[in-house]
C-alpha cells in the first residue's frame, strides 16, 4: 500500500506536494493506513497539555501532542479505541466509531503518587513506592531565570540542600552540601549523575587563604540547562545507597531530553542578563589620606570623590540556544547547540562555552531491543575567574585606594619605562603591605586562561527477554582535555613574578569511563503480590594526567616555555593517577497489593583506594519500608492521601590514595624526590555514614494541598585522623582512624496548587533545619605503631583571615563550624579596657581559646509561587538562611585604613574609653586586621533576600499547518536583599571543595545582581 501510494504521488501530484511527502519520510501520516483522527488534549481548565500521549490500545501506533496540545493519529478502523494519557492526570480512553476529530480533557490524578520517578542507577519507580525522601525539579523551572551554571537555579527550591555561589562569578564551581558536611577530611559535595551515569565533577583553583590564586570553572557548569528534562535530588543516603561511596553525600540526578514521537519541534532561546554588584561594603569620601601616606586618616577633603563601585563594569550573560526534537514510534532522535559568553564586573574577565549534543533512541525486533546512543561536545574557557585574596585580585587597591587622590589618574595603569625598554604600571602609593598594585594591571597584565575541550559518548542498549524480565548494558566515555596558561608581565611585583615576567603552562588530560550491564525483572507473582528486582555489575575507570611548567622569563614579555630561565624559579611537574571502582549491585521491591512496599538494596565495591589493604572491598546494604495508609483505613474526605515510610542505610567511600603504600612526592622547588613522612597502615576502613530516615507524604483536599515531612540522622564513622610519631621511627605522622561526625534535622516541603477559570497559583514552601555534632574525635585512640595513647582534646582546621582573627576548632561535643578567638583588648584590675598612660593607645593580649558560635546555619527555607493567567505567568522565589556566623576581613582592613563608612562615622561622633578620648585610628590599629581581635568582625549570616522573579507571556499563534508559541520575559536574580546584618552576601562561598574555610571574606567578588530578559520561540 505505502509502495503504491508513493509511485502514485509520484507520477501525478505536483512537484513541491511530491517533495513535501518524501521530506515528511517514513512516520508521515501520508503513509499511514485506515483513518486519520484529529484533536486536542487539554485539562479541565481548558489549557493545552503539550507533550500528551495518544495511542491506539491494543497496538504500538502512538503520538504525542504539540504545543498548543494537537494531535494527528492513524487508526485501523473504526472500533479502535483511543487513550489518551498525560503524567499527574488520569487517562482517558474512548471508541473511536465514525468520528474523525476527538477531544479529550483530562482531570488531573492529585489522590495517588502514581507518578514515576528516576532513582538511582537510573532505575524507574513508583513514586508512591519509594521509602525515602526524593525532590523533583522540571527542567523549565531551571530555565526560568538561567545562570551560566544550572545548580545555581535550584537555591531556594529544594529542602535539605545548600547551595553555595561562587565569588569567582559565571561558570565558577558551586558548593552543594546535603543534610550537613559529614567528612572532615573529604569533600562534602553531592555527586552528579547524568542518566544514571556518575559524573567525574573536577574544578580547578580552589586553593584557599589570604594568598589564594585564580579560579577554573567545574564539569558540572559544561551542561547545558536546556537538555535537561528534570533534576531529581537524593539528599540522603538510602536514596542513593545503589551508588555505593559515590552517593554518600547525596546525588543530583539529571535525566537529559529525548526525541518525541509523531511530531518535530524546534525552540529556539535567548537569554539576556546584565549583572552588578549585589552587596558592597559601605566607603567613606569625607576624608583623605594624610600628605605623603597612603592610609585615609587624613583631614576633610572636597577635591575629589571617589566611589570604588565604578571600578565595575556592568558584566553580561549571554545564552543562545535551539533544539530539534523529532521522530515516530521507532525512532526519537534530540539534537541541541548552545552558546554561553558571559563578561564579568571585574575587568578583563569572562566565561564562554559551546554545547552541541546528539541523542537517539531506536527500537528493534518489534519494540524487544532498544538502541539509545548519544554524544556532547563541549568547548569551554575562562579568563581570569577571581574569587578572593591579595595576590591576584584587583579589589584590594581599588577599595583601599587613598581618599584625596584621583583615581582618574592611574586607568592608564602601565608607563614605558626607557631602562628596562618595558611597560611597567604605575601605581605611586606602594604596596602597602598587601602587595598591591595597579588594580587595571592586575586585570589586564596577569592573565590566566584556562581552555577545555571536553566530549562525552554514551550507549546503552536493552533487550526485552520477555514482558517481566529485560536486560539492559550501557557504556559511556567522558573526556576533557585542559590547558592552563598564567601570564605574568614584566612590572608585576616580585613576589609574583621576576624581572622579565613570569609563565606557568599546564596540560591536562581527564578520561573516565563508565560501563554496567544489569538485569530489571518486574514479575506478577500473585493476585496480592509483586516483585520488582534489578541486579547488576559495573565499572568506572578515572584517569587523570597533568604536566606543567613554570618559572620567570629570561627575555622580557616573552610568553614561551623555551624562554623560561632554568637556573632561578624553574618549576616542572608531571603528576597522574588511576582509580577504579568495580561494582556488584541489586535491588529487591516486593509489594502487597499496591499499598505496602519493602525495598531491599546491595552493593559492593572493590575499590583501587583500597590496594594493599586487609580490606580489599566493602558492601554497602540499604532496607526500606513505605506504606500507602490512605489504602489501608478509612480517612476523611478531604484528607486525599498519606503514606508513612522509614529507611537504614549504610553507605561508605575510600580514604584517599595511596594510605596503604610508600609514596614519595615530587619536591618543586627542590626537584627531587621527598621520602615519605606518612607511615603507611593496611587495616584502613573506609569512611561509612550509617543513616536513618523516617516520613510522611500527606495530600490533602483532592491533592491540592501536599505536606512532606522527612526527619534523618546520620553518623559518619572512620574518620581519618593524623597522629604524631617519634623522629626515631623515620616518619612524622602515621593515619588513625575514629571519631563521629552526627547530622540529624528535619526536611518539610509544603505545595499548594489550583484553578479559578484563567487564573491558577502554585506555591511550594521549603524548610530544613540540620543539627552538626562532632560525637567524637581521636583522643583516647592507641597509636597502631607505638602503642602510645593519642591525645587530641581538639583539632584547629582553619583561620578564617590574617593572624588574630577567628579560627574554626572541632572539639567532642561541638560542630564542625565552631568559630573561636584567643585575642581580646587588655583590661585592667578594675576590668576596664586598658588605655596606656602615655600614649593613650589600647592593647590586645591573648586570652583563653573562646567559643563565640558556629558558621552553620540552624535553618534554611524557601518560597517560590507560580501565578498564571491567560499566557501571563509570574514566578517569584524567596529564600532565606536562619543562624550561623561569617567572618569579613574586608572589613577589617577597610577600618584600619580608613575608607570605611564607620570609621568616618567613629570620626565625627568620637570614641571615648573610660572616660578618655582614643583616636579612632588607634582604635583601629588594635581591633582590625593584621594582629587584631577577629571576634570585632564577626556577623549573623541570617538573611532572606528575592532569590528570583521572573515575568513571562506566552503570544500562541498559528504558521501554516503548525501550532508556535512565543514567550516573552523578564527576569532577575538576586534582586533585594530583605534582611542581611552582615557586610557581604552570607551565601558567597570563596571555595566550593573547602568545609572549613567557607562564611569568610577577605576581599571577595562581591555576588551579582542579575537583570535581563529572555525570548523562547517553540513551533
Amino acid at each position: 500500500m505505502k509502495k503504491r501510494l508513493l509511485r502514485l504521488i509520484k507520477t501525478s501530484a505536483p512537484r513541491s506536494l511530491t517533495i513535501l511527502v518524501l521530506v515528511c519520510g517514513y512516520s508521515c501520516s501520508l503513509f499511514a493506513q485506515g483513518i486519520i483522527v484529529t484533536g486536542k488534549v487539554t485539562d479541565e481548565a481548558g489549557g493545552s497539555l503539550s507533550g500528551a500521549s495518544v495511542v491506539v490500545k491494543g497496538t504500538t501506533a502512538g503520538v504525542v501532542t504539540d504545543a498548543a496540545g494537537n494531535y494527528s493519529i492513524s487508526v485501523p478502523d473504526a472500533g479502535s479505541v483511543l487513550e489518551a494519557s498525560f503524567v499527574s492526570f488520569i487517562p482517558k480512553e474512548t471508541t473511536v466509531g465514525s468520528r474523525t476529530t476527538i477531544d479529550f480533557v483530562l482531570a488531573e490524578n492529585l489522590t495517588e503518587l502514581d507518578e514515576v520517578v528516576v532513582t538511582a542507577l537510573g532505575i524507574k519507580r513508583a513514586e508512591k513506592a519509594l521509602s525515602y525522601n526524593v525532590q523533583k525539579i522540571s527542567g523549565t523551572e531551571l530555565t526560568a531565570v538561567k545562570d551560566a551554571s544550572f545548580m545555581n537555579a535550584l537555591a531556594g527550591k529544594v529542602a535539605g540542600v545548600n547551595i553555595s555561589s561562587s565569588a569567582a562569578g559565571a561558570g565558577a564551581p558551586v558548593k552543594i552540601v546535603m543534610r550537613g558536611a559529614k567528612s572532615i577530611t573529604k569533600d562534602n559535595n553531592a555527586v552528579y549523575v547524568i542518566d544514571g551515569i556518575p559524573m567525574f565533577n573536577r574544578s580547578f583553583g580552589e586553593n584557599i587563604g589570604k594568598f589564594s590564586g585564580r579560579m577554573g570553572s567545574e564539569a558540572a557548569a559544561d551542561i547545558n540547562p536546556e537538555d535537561i528534562e528534570n533534576i531529581t535530588v537524593l539528599t540522603g543516603p538510602s536514596a542513593a545507597a545503589l551508588y555505593g561511596n559515590e552517593g554518600a553525600n547525596g546525588v543530583v540526578l539529571i535525566t537529559t531530553k529525548r526525541g518525541t514521537a509523531g511530531k518535530t519541534s524546534v525552540t529556539v532561546s535567548n537569554t539576556t542578563t546584565f549583572s552588578s554588584p549585589f552587596i558592597m561594603p559601605k566607603f567613606q569620601n569625607k576624608y583623605g589620606n594624610a600628605q605623603g601616606t597612603a592610609v585615609s586618616w587624613g583631614t576633610e577633603q572636597s577635591a575629589y570623590k571617589y566611589d570604588p563601585s565604578g571600578f565595575f563594569n556592568t558584566g553580561t550573560n549571554t545564552t543562545n540556544s535551539v533544539t530539534l526534537a523529532t521522530g515516530n514510534d521507532k525512532s526519537r532522535s534530540y539534537l541541541s547547540a548552545a552558546s554561553t559568553n558571559a563578561t564579568g564586573i571585574l575587568p578583563g574577565s569572562d566565561y564562554d562555552r559551546y554545547n552541541f549534543a546528539y541523542r537517539n533512541t531506536t527500537s528493534f525486533l518489534d519494540d524487544r531491543l532498544t538502541l539509545d546512543a548519544g554524544a556532547d561536545f563541549i568547548i569551554q574557557s575562562d579568563k581570569n575567574m577571581t574569587s578572593q585574596g591579595v595576590y591576584f585580585n584587583p579589589l584590594p587597591a581599588v577599595y583601599l585606594f587613598p581618599r584625596g587622590e584621583d583615581f582618574n589618574e592611574i586607568r592608564v595603569y602601565e608607563r614605558y619605562d626607557p631602562l628596562r625598554e618595558v611597560s611597567v604600571p604605575y601605581w605611586p602609593y606602594g604596596e602597602m603591605g598587601l602587595e598591591l598594585t595597579n588594580p587595571y594591571w592586575r586585570a589586564n597584565r596577569m592573565l590566566y586562561e584556562s581552555n577545555k575541550k571536553r566530549y562525552a559518548l554514551s550507549a546503552s542498549l536493552q533487550y526485552k527477554i520477555t514482558d517481566w524480565i529485560d536486560v539492559t548494558g550501557r557504556a559511556k566515555i567522558d573526556n576533557s582535555y585542559y590547558l592552563n596558561t598564567d601570564k605574568r608581565y614584566a612590572g608585576t611585583p616580585t613576589t609574583l613574578a621576576g624581572n622579565n615576567g613570569f609563565l606557568s603552562k599546564e596540560n591536562r588530560t581527564e578520561t573516565q569511563f563508565y560501563g554496567d550491564v544489569m538485569a530489571n525483572i518486574n514479575k506478577k507473582l500473585s493476585d496480592d503480590f509483586n516483585l520488582s528486582a534489578q541486579v547488576g555489575a559495573s565499572i568506572k575507570d578515572l584517569r587523570m594526567d597533568d604536566e606543567k611548567v613554570e618559572g620567570r622569563l629570561k627575555h622580557a614579555n616573552l610568553f614561551s616555555t623555551e624562554n623560561l630561565d632554568r637556573t632561578s624559579g624553574f618549576k616542572i611537574n608531571a603528576d597522574g593517577y588511576t582509580e577504579q571502582t568495580q561494582s556488584v549491585f541489586a535491588n529487591i521491591e516486593t509489594s502487597y497489593k499496591g499499598l505496602l512496599f519493602l525495598t531491599l538494596t546491595g552493593r559492593n565495591d572493590w575499590a583501587s583506594q583500597l590496594a594493599y589493604s586487609d580490606y580489599s572491598s566493602f558492601f554497602y546494604p540499604s532496607v526500606g519500608l513505605a506504606g500507602v495508609v490512605s489504602e489501608m483505613v478509612s480517612l476523611p474526605e478531604w484528607f486525599s492521601f498519606l503514606k508513612a515510610r522509614v529507611s537504614y542505610s549504610s553507605v561508605g567511600t575510600p580514604y584517599n590514595r595511596f594510605m596503604t603504600q610508600f609514596f614519595y612526592s615530587y619536591n618543586e622547588e627542590s626537584n627531587a624526590y621527598d621520602a615519605p613522612n606518612t607511615y603507611p597502615i593496611y587495616n584502613l576502613k573506609p569512611e561509612l555514614t550509617n543513616s536513618w530516615e523516617a516520613g510522611l507524604n500527606m495530600r490533602f483536599l483532592k491533592g491540592a494541598l501536599t505536606i512532606d515531612a522527612t526527619w534523618y540522622k546520620s553518623n559518619t564513622l572512620h574518620q581519618t585522623f593524623y597522629a604524631g610519631l617519634p623522629a626515631s621511627s623515620g616518619y612524622s605522622r602515621v593515619p588513625v582512624q575514629a571519631g563521629d561526625v552526627q547530622n540529624s534535622g528535619l526536611e518539610l516541603a509544603v505545595g499548594y496548587r489550583n484553578t479559578w477559570k484563567n487564573f491558577s497559583w502554585s506555591t511550594n514552601l521549603t524548610y530544613s533545619v540540620n543539627d552538626n555534632k562532632v560525637v567524637r574525635l581521636a583522643d583516647g585512640v592507641i597509636n597502631p605503631v607505638d602503642g602510645t595513647t593519642i591525645e587530641m582534646p581538639y583539632l584547629d582546621m582553619e583561620t578564617l583571615g590574617d593572624t588574630g582573627s577567628p579560627f574554626v576548632r572541632l572539639t567532642n561535643g561541638g560542630s564542625m563550624g565552631d568559630l573561636y578567638v584567643n585575642r581580646a583588648l587588655r583590661r585592667d584590675t578594675n576590668g576596664n579596657f586598658y588605655v596606656h598612660p602615655e600614649t593613650g593607645k589600647l592593647q590586645a593580649e591573648n586570652i583563653e581559646d573562646t567559643k563565640i558560635g558556629s558558621l552553620l546555619a540552624k535553618s534554611n527555607a524557601g518560597w517560590r509561587n507560580t501565578f498564571s493567567w491567560k499566557g501571563v505567568e509570574l514566578g517569584i522565589v524567596l529564600s532565606a538562611r536562619f543562624g550561623g556566623l561569617v567572618v569579613s576581613g574586608t572589613q577589617a582592613v577597610l577600618d584600619r585604613f580608613g575608607v570605611s563608612e564607620r570609621s568616618a562615622e567613629l570620626r565625627e561622633s568620637g570614641l571615648n574609653i573610660n572616660g578618655k578620648a582614643v583616636n579612632p585610628q588607634d582604635w583601629y590599629e588594635v581591633t582590625a586586621a593584621g594582629t587584631g581581635l577577629g571576634a570585632h568582625y564577626v556577623y549573623s549570616a541570617t538573611n532572606v533576600r528575592l532569590q528570583e522573579l521572573s515575568l513571562s507571556y506566552t503570544l500562541p499563534f498559528k504558521l501554516p499547518g503548525e501550532a508556535t508559541k512565543l514567550t516573552l520575559g523578564l527576569v532577575g536574580r538576586n534582586l533585594a536583599m530583605i534582611y542581611c546584618k552582615a557586610p557581604f552576601d552570607p551565601e558567597l562561598t570563596p571555595s566550593s571543595t573547602s568545609t572549613f574555610y567557607s562564611g569568610v571574606d577577605y576581599f571577595m567578588q562581591p555576588s551579582l545582581r542579575n537583570i535581563g530578559f529572555n525570548v523562547k520561540l517553540q513551533f
